[in-house]
């Protein structure tokens, strides 16, 4: 972070970066909880988790005021305003965290009583395992300003949604092959759904700290695997006797 001449200022940079840190934190905290709860059949744990999101909320509106009120009075310009904004684009992504991780929650705590086969849950663990991994990267690299950590969490988004098609298929097979499965596997494909936007939002934090070291955008396109949406869609035949160009 620059140092400036007005120490007050300085100080308030890093109380911002500081409500960005706590809010990071609990996500991690939050996110790892809700996959527990999910893999352990964990009521009591899947209610702890929906209740912490409300400091996330918390903190989140704390960064919205303070960042304002340093706009307001500072008129900050170049690296110092890149990083109020910067600190308002990951609160915005770490309280979108938080939600998704509440919604695996609700999903652990809808199939707690049920008695599903443990492979079942293999493959969504996993998954959230992966996206909580992405996740610790990028906060770390946000701590350290280091942008060629950030490309790397940027560049792996596309193994989450790889496990995501992959888990797709496999639980609409389980589905297929015994509709007694269908209910607990419906929850199953919310809470993966919802990992793999966890991995959109770690992907967005490390797309902004990349701006704000370098000051541009990375120019790439995002590199994307979900085919799920296409997955029951089947290729339509032309017409008997039609011309192609």
């Amino acid at each position: 972070m620059t140092q400036h001449i007005v120490k007050s200022f300085e100080e308030e940079l890093r109380a911002l970066e500081s409500k960005i840190a706590q809010m990071g934190g609990l996500a991690e905290q939050s996110l790892g909880q809700a996959i527990d709860a999910l893999q352990r059949r964990d009521p009591d744990l899947a209610e702890a988790t929906m209740l912490g999101d409300l400091d996330i909320d918390r903190l989140e509106r704390n960064v919205d005021e303070m960042a304002v009120s340093l706009i307001a009075r500072r008129q900050p310009m170049a690296v110092d305003l890149r990083e109020i904004i910067t600190a308002l684009r990951i609160s915005t992504d770490l309280e979108r965290i938080g939600d998704l991780s509440k919604n695996i929650a609700k999903r652990a705590l809808a199939i707690a009583a049920e008695n599903q086969p443990k492979q079942l849950m293999l493959g969504v663990t996993h998954m959230g395992e992966i996206a909580l991994q992405q996740l610790k990267d990028v906060l770390d690299a946000y701590s350290n300003r280091d942008a060629a950590k950030a490309l790397h969490v940027w560049s792996r988004d596309n193994q989450i949604d790889a496990m995501y098609n992959s888990i797709f298929r496999e639980l609409l097979t389980y589905m297929m092959e015994d509709p007694r499965n269908i209910s607990v596997c419906t929850h199953l494909l919310f809470g993966a759904k919802n990992i793999e936007r966890i991995g959109d939002h770690a992907t967005n934090i490390a797309e902004t700290l990349y701006f704000l070291v370098n000051g541009v955008a990375i120019t790439e396109e995002r590199p994307k695997g979900d085919v799920t949406s296409y997955t029951l869609i089947s290729p339509v035949e032309p017409p008997s006797g039609s011309m192609t160009q």
